[in-house]
């Protein structure tokens, strides 16, 4: 039998998950996994949705604490990465043809997977790529989903070579001439050792994430496409503008580490200032990977979240989970 999850002696997999796949947007194989509360009584159901190159594996940790404080969890690997089907013959690639694919995906997820078989009421929980993605699909959400709380959403990249308005041009090139498929810089043969990472300040999670892939190298991916990046920007520039805020009703916690050296502070920053249903709530001292970080960081993050979600009521957690029929 093929393995859908994987593990590593310090990264187990926290409890018993329905796993299995789903087909997203043409057919694609997404893998998917829903993990119950580890309480009689649940909280409901936090939608977890992970960050580019990030894969279910990394959040066993994350889904361990959000299960132990009452809380159902469904997640999945975007197309394209950890274990769901790759998009271009060469699998390294981090590619997508569309953003509006990764929403689709999503859409399918919560109608086929997370309204059938989980636990009212439903939260997402969302990490700095995923965050756009919810952030692109919210407006149509507010039926469906209570709240939202997003993690270092992906509003802008800094710590490159050429900046971002180079980046931007040099994907927009690529893609009118028709090399949107090629990555946009060659892959290191090593990632950043840990002093010199952006991404936590946590040597313990930061060599188990390394391991992870070392032990799996099928669940990672590399530099992004030429079209995923210029996607990515395209999706940016909407999401950002006021006419699309001002339709998002789900109430929203932007969780935004003042250290991240990815995305700017000062664009989640502007986010939350034009965004009516959202409120920052700044991580002093923190890097981009909030889940990842060091206790005295990550715990905040959490704090926030658990405070922030709303409870079951009563008669909802003594309820089966409801079909589509009943949403």
């Amino acid at each position: 039998m093929t393995t859908i999850l994987h593990s590593t002696p310090d990264n187990p997999i926290p409890g018993k998950p329905k796993l299995g796949f789903f087909d997203g947007v043409g057919n694609r194989k997404i893998r998917y996994a829903v993990f119950k509360a580890n309480t009689p009584a649940p909280r409901g159901t936090i939608v977890l949705l992970q960050g580019r190159n990030e894969t279910i594996e990394k959040y066993f940790e994350t889904i361990a604490d959000l299960t132990a404080a009452g809380f159902w969890v469904a997640t999945f690997d975007w197309r394209g990465q950890g274990g769901s089907e790759r998009l271009l013959p060469q699998p390294g690639r981090g590619h997508v043809e569309h953003f509006a694919e990764y929403e689709r995906d999503l859409t399918i997820f919560l109608e086929q997977i997370v309204l059938p078989d989980t636990r009212l009421p439903f939260s997402i929980v969302a990490h700095s790529m995923g965050a756009l993605v919810a952030l692109s699909l919210a407006p149509l959400l507010a039926s469906r989903i209570e709240r939202m709380v997003l993690l270092a959403p992906f509003m802008g990249l800094m710590g490159q070579a050429i900046g971002e308005r180079g980046i931007v041009a040099v994907a927009t090139t690529m893609r009118w001439f028709g090399l949107g498929n090629l990555p946009v810089r060659r892959d290191k043969e090593r990632p950043a050792p840990f002093g010199n990472n952006p991404l936590t300040t946590d040597n313990r999670r930061y060599t188990r994430n390394l391991a992870l892939v070392d032990t799996h190298p099928q669940l990672g991916i590399g530099s992004p496409t030429g079209r995923w990046l210029s996607e990515a920007f395209r999706t940016i520039r909407r999401v950002t503008r006021r006419e699309h805020l001002t339709r998002i009703t789900v109430p929203t916690v932007i969780l935004a580490p003042t250290a991240d050296a990815l995305v700017p502070y000062l664009a989640m920053e502007t986010l939350a200032s034009n965004f009516r249903a959202g409120h920052l709530v700044p991580i002093d001292g923190a890097r981009h990977e909030l889940f990842q970080e060091a206790d005295r960081y990550r715990a905040q993050a959490l704090a926030a979240i658990l405070a922030f979600l709303p409870e079951a009521e009563a008669e909802e957690a003594d309820r089966s989970p409801r079909t589509m029929e009943d949403a």
